[in-house]
């Protein structure tokens, strides 16, 4: 298996259109996931108030490169908020 090397380079863009879930969020009386595309998903964690921010977890379909040299594929509580500096305008 190869190691996948970006040197100089930026990491792939992000693809906010690849599906995503918003999982352990309260949703009237269930915790159901909600599965919509990724930007879609940040979006909706953005208006989660603070204490269930911090329990939501997102899973992507694809992994993502932020900063560091390893790819995500599940984002937990405020580390979401890594995505959504990144949202499209």
């Amino acid at each position: 298996m190869a190691e996948a090397t970006w040197g100089d380079a930026a990491p792939p863009a992000i693809d906010w259109k690849m599906s995503a879930s918003l999982e352990n969020v309260t949703r009237g009386d269930a915790e159901l996931p909600e599965v919509t595309n990724l930007e879609a998903a940040v979006r909706a964690w953005q208006q989660l108030d603070p204490e269930l921010k911090q329990h939501a977890v997102l899973s992507l379909e694809r992994p993502v490169i932020l900063d560091g040299p390893l790819p995500l594929d599940h984002f937990v509580g405020e580390t979401i908020q890594d995505l959504a500096k990144r949202l499209p305008e």
